[in-house]
């Protein structure tokens, strides 16, 4: 289902005139975008497969950051563009040269995480003229690793996430989705045919709560674990769900920093966890961040949503582009946690080790059966 609220675009944009060419690109301020892009590559997404990749590959449109134009850039094929574009779709004859209203290209994509989806963006950037008339979105949710063949057994059962909607070239098309499900991959439909530079598909991480039992002690707050950002006292620079992406950072702005303060008050940023768990060790990393890291951090935990705030970790000096390791003195039960730094600046990643208590297990399985897991 989708929300009218969102603003829609259609129609062509003018062509490319010189310039900035996202000086006339359409958008808008979508309400999901600050949650978790489940598309996203560092958590392992992918596009699978596709019917037709003739002008563009299907892999651009998971590329992080926005969709790159450049008017001189020819190929034996014609035009290269940053993005999914497929060859012009054809009648069957003469006297019949138009697509059928059911002809569309398609692509499988595979989620990086698994989780309940909020919104979808379909940026068709730079796709003034050549973009699809009208796009859908459906989800399915297999366990396992599927093959293309597994996801295009006519026994799959797909759900309509986005139905048939008209959609504008150079704009970012968002739709809001209503489907209280977990989903492990999308079918991503061009009516009839075109191109659509970036896709993003903003929710919830949904984890397996076997896996999770089988690991024992983990990452509580990483994404692909189902740890989330609440809130932040400032995302000038970078987002703070930075901060709980898979792997180190690998440049400065891969991590969270914040403005300079000209007051006395801290930067923080307040996580969920997977579910209820006992912290037993910690990690504060400021790699890449050189002349502009944290001076001290401090963790608070909580239990619940109302819970009193408690002291996990004192105030602790940081060292710039350091790896900081904690053993705490003992297992610490949390729901959530929020890291103070002082008094600005910026950590790269946040780990926190350790495991789902009996109550934090149970409430996980029964949420994986809500969502048809």
């Amino acid at each position: 289902m989708t929300d009218a609220a969102i603003p829609r675009f259609t129609g062509d944009a003018s062509p490319y005139a010189g310039g900035d060419p996202y000086a006339d690109h359409r958008t808008a301020d979508f309400p999901f975008t600050h949650l978790v892009d489940l598309a996203d590559r560092r958590l392992g997404a992918g596009v699978i497969a596709a019917n037709d990749e003739f002008f563009a590959e299907r892999e651009n449109l998971l590329k992080p950051g926005p969709a790159v134009f450049d008017p001189e850039h020819f190929g034996h094929k014609g035009k290269i563009m940053d993005g999914w574009e497929t060859r012009r779709r054809r009648g069957v004859s003469a006297a019949e040269p138009h697509p059928t209203p059911d002809d569309h290209d398609w692509a499988l994509v595979r989620l990086g995480a698994p989780g309940v989806i909020r919104g979808i963006v379909l940026d068709t950037a730079h796709f003034r003229g050549n973009y699809p008339q009208a796009v859908s979105v459906e989800g399915a949710s297999l366990p396992g690793s599927p093959a293309p063949e597994d996801l295009l057994a006519p026994d799959v059962k797909w759900t309509a996430l986005v139905p048939r909607t008209p959609v504008g070239g150079h704009a970012a098309n968002g739709f809001a989705v209503d489907a209280e499900q977990r989903f492990t991959h999308l079918r991503i439909n061009q009516h009839p045919d075109g191109g659509i530079a970036r896709l993003r598909v903003y929710g919830e991480v949904a984890p397996d709560p076997a896996w999770l039992t089988a690991l024992g002690t983990f990452d509580l707050a990483a994404l692909e674990n189902g740890g989330q950002v609440e809130d932040a006292s400032d995302r000038f620079y970078s987002p703070a769900t930075n901060t709980i992406q898979p792997g180190r950072s690998r440049k400065m702005d891969d991590g969270w920093e914040t403005r300079r303060r000209r007051d006395r008050g801290n930067d923080w940023i307040r996580y969920r966890l997977a579910a209820q768990s006992e912290i037993r060790a910690v990690e504060i990393d400021t790699a890449y961040l050189k002349g502009n890291s944290a001076g001290w951090a401090a963790l608070s935990v909580r239990d619940g949503e109302d819970g009193d705030w408690s002291e996990a970790l004192p105030r602790t000096r940081l060292q710039p582009d350091t790896n900081h390791r904690f053993v705490l003195d003992g297992p610490v039960r949390a729901t959530h946690v929020r890291i103070d730094i002082f008094p600005d600046g910026g950590i790269s990643r946040l780990r926190l080790y350790g495991s789902l208590t009996d109550e934090g297990t149970t409430g996980l399985a029964a949420r994986h059966r809500e969502l048809g897991g």
